[in-house]
C-alpha cells in the first residue's frame, strides 16, 4: 500500500495511466456522471486512495479534499460516509490537515456526528481527533461536541463507545464527569 512514486510509475494500468492520471480520471468521471451508484463507487475509491500518503499531493492538485468536504452536506448518506472517510484518511498529513481547517472543515465534520450511519460517525470522531491542534482544540472540544461524545461513550455499540472514550480521555481537557459541583 505505502510505496514510492517510482514503483507506482512502473505499474501503470492497461490504459497506460499513471497514478495522477488515474485519480484525475476518477475525479472527471465523478463530475461527468449522473448515476448515483457510480458516484458512490468513485467516492469510495477516492477515499481508499487516501490511505496512501503518496497520493496526497495528487489529491491537493485535483481538489479532492474539497470534493470530500462538499460531500459532507449531501443528502445521500453514502456520499457523506465516503466523503468523511476520505477526509479521515487524509487528515493526518500536515498540509491536508491545515487545508481542511482553513477551509471550514471542522464544522462540516462536527455535523457528521449526528448521522445515523455508524461508519460516518466513527470517521467523524477520528477525523476530529486528527484535526485537533492547539489552535483548534477549543472548537473541537466545544460543549456540544463533548456532550455528544459523552452520550456516545455510553453506547451499547462497543466501537462507538470506545472511540468516544478515547476522544474524551485524550482530547478533552476536562469532560463533564471531571467537573466537581462547587455550589
Amino acid at each position: 500500500m505505502f510505496t514510492s512514486q517510482a514503483r507506482i510509475d512502473s505499474k501503470t494500468g492497461p490504459d497506460n495511466l499513471g497514478r495522477f492520471e488515474y485519480l484525475q480520471a476518477l475525479v472527471t468521471e465523478f463530475q461527468d456522471t449522473d448515476k448515483q451508484g457510480s458516484k458512490e463507487e468513485i467516492l469510495a475509491n477516492l477515499a481508499n486512495f487516501g490511505y496512501d500518503p503518496i497520493n496526497y499531493g495528487h489529491f491537493r492538485k485535483l481538489n479532492v479534499l474539497d470534493l470530500f468536504m462538499d460531500m459532507l452536506t449531501e443528502e445521500n448518506e453514502k456520499f457523506v460516509e465516503f466523503g468523511i472517510g476520505g477526509l479521515c484518511n487524509c487528515s493526518l498529513d500536515k498540509e491536508n490537515k491545515q487545508y481542511i481547517i482553513e477551509n471550514g472543515g471542522i464544522p462540516l465534520v462536527i455535523n457528521c456526528l449526528s448521522s445515523s450511519n455508524e461508519e460516518t460517525v466513527l470517521s467523524a470522531i477520528t477525523t476530529l481527533m486528527f484535526l485537533t491542534t492547539p489552535k483548534t482544540q477549543e472548537e473541537i472540544t466545544s460543549e456540544p461536541v463533548v456532550d455528544c461524545m459523552e452520550r456516545f461513550s455510553t453506547s451499547s455499540n462497543a466501537r462507538l463507545s470506545n472511540v468516544a472514550k478515547v476522544f474524551l480521555q485524550d482530547y478533552c481537557k476536562r469532560s463533564k464527569h471531571d467537573v466537581t459541583n462547587t455550589n
